[in-house]
């Protein structure tokens, strides 16, 4: 892979399928031969320009607009070609074909190949050229994969701000002040004759505690960032005809799940992701919890226990026409047992009372003591408080000033850093604090901090995240 890192490459920029538009991109250096191949003369520095793309037999393959990027001044810091064609894909292919073929014949004057190597890019290996030749960051990088794929509008309005570099201005803030701060212990292990009282007429402690508490406002929005893009899995459990599946699409505001009064229709997992503020939830239905004879029923009923450990949050639904039935108790009991062994003890698990229209006596939908909501999945009363209390244990709160799409691995090490930090405050804390240790720990904390924009060196992570970009990025 390092050896390739300056091979030219060219790519389809834009989806699969047919569309109005579609475009070839080229990065590399020293394209003016292959720019002179293909548009049949020189182009103007970022000037749209309307030509025939040359076949190489002196016919055209298309008609459409080039534009040429000259190093430093594009997306990659290279030389860049965009060819904006008709957007069908035969064209599309012929044309990308067509790059790689001028690029390989060799130049009347020099009968040297035009753009020697140029070669397909593999997924992302645009946006990793932006990163390695310095035009972006690492978080800037995923804010660009984070931006196509997102999946709300708060999504993508959180990522087109981490792309525009206000997740990148927060973590660069918090690294001047932590470099600031190992200076000043660096100096003293330096001129050990200074000791303790320098850091003390420097305000060390002060300094540490007011970085982190720059560094809980940062994870606030950073976990606020992950949830808008991860979101949380929701699991509905519960006995037979507790209305697991109204419940599913009343949340969804469609019917996606089959709706009936006989026990066990619900067989299999169904899942549907929707979106409370702009948060994603991935709510999954499963079928009622009870033994079974039927071999069908108990592969769904198996399949549920599974999606159940793997829930971020449980909505434990119960049936309010049936609540007085000792045998429907008994039941409940059973589930809830299984569910404290089955589930960890971080997973929120919410009573949700369901059919409070047809239960007899039922109090208004709404809190039903310990905690439990009581809606009618049926009417949609009390749905709405529900949705409300699923932002709560997702943990979500809109914060005024907008928050940045971050990722969980963001989350990790910012939280890392706090943990080295901690030990820092601990150490800087003793009478006579070991320095060196001090030293240690605040080099570590920014060990982490760096992780997130990618100041660091490390191959294996790079190609993790850019191999998940499409082929043109």
């Amino acid at each position: 892979m390092l050896g390739q890192l300056h091979d030219p490459i060219a790519a389809i920029a834009t989806a699969p399928g047919r569309g109005a538009v579609g475009i070839v991109r080229v990065s590399g250096t020293g394209l003016a031969p292959l720019v002179q191949a293909l548009c049949g003369r020189p182009l103007r520095a970022r000037e749209a320009t309307y030509l025939p793309f040359a076949d190489g037999q002196g016919g055209a393959l298309d008609h459409g607009l080039a534009l040429f990027f000259p190093a430093p001044h594009s997306f990659t810091g290279e030389d860049v070609l965009e060819l904006q064609a008709h957007g069908g894909p035969v064209v599309l292919e012929l044309l990308l074909a067509r790059c790689l073929a001028a690029a390989a014949e060799p130049e009347a004057t020099t009968g040297r190949a035009r753009l020697p190597g140029l070669r397909v890019a593999r997924p992302g290996e645009f946006s990793e050229r932006a990163f390695r030749n310095g035009k972006i960051d690492l978080a800037q990088a995923e804010a660009i994969a984070d931006l196509i794929d997102a999946s709300t509008e708060a999504a993508a309005r959180s990522a087109s701000r981490s792309l525009g570099g206000a997740f990148s201005r927060e973590i660069g803030t918090l690294r001047e002040a932590l470099i600031h701060l190992r200076m000043l212990v660096e100096a003293t292990l330096d001129f050990p004759e200074e000791d303790i009282d320098f850091l003390q007429q420097a305000d060390a402690k002060g300094q540490l505690q007011g970085l982190q508490q720059q560094l809980a406002a940062v994870q606030q929005r950073a976990r606020q960032g992950a949830l808008l893009r991860e979101g949380i899995k929701v699991v509905i459990a519960g006995q037979p005809n507790a209305g697991k599946s109204s419940l599913l699409n009343a949340l969804a505001g469609a019917e996606l799940a089959i709706v009936s009064s006989v026990a066990g229709t619900t067989r299999d997992v169904v899942a549907q992701t929707i979106q409370i503020q702009g948060v994603p939830l991935h709510v999954v239905d499963t079928a009622g919890l009870r033994e079974s004879s039927d071999e069908v029923e108990q592969i769904g009923i198996e399949r549920a226990w599974r999606q159940i450990e793997q829930a971020d949050a449980l909505l434990f639904l119960h049936d309010l026409t049936r609540a007085q039935q000792a045998q429907y108790i008994a039941a409940d009991a059973a589930i809830r047992e299984r569910l404290l062994a089955h589930l960890p003890a971080t997973v929120p698990v919410l009573e949700v009372w369901n059919k409070a229209d047809a239960a007899p006596g039922a109090t208004e939908a709404g809190e039903a003591g310990t905690g439990a909501l009581q809606l009618s999945a049926r009417t949609g009363l009390g749905i709405e408080a529900l949705r409300q209390r699923l932002l709560e244990i997702a943990g979500w709160q809109a914060l005024p000033e907008g928050v940045f799409l971050a990722r969980a691995r963001h989350v990790q090490a910012l939280q890392q850093m706090g943990e080295h930090l901690s030990q820092a405050a601990a150490l800087l804390a003793q009478s006579a604090p070991a320095l060196d240790l001090l030293a240690e720990e605040l080099r570590l904390a920014q060990g982490a901090l760096n992780a997130i924009t990618g100041e660091f060196d490390a191959e294996a992570l790079l190609g993790v995240i850019f191999s998940r970009f499409c082929i043109g990025k």
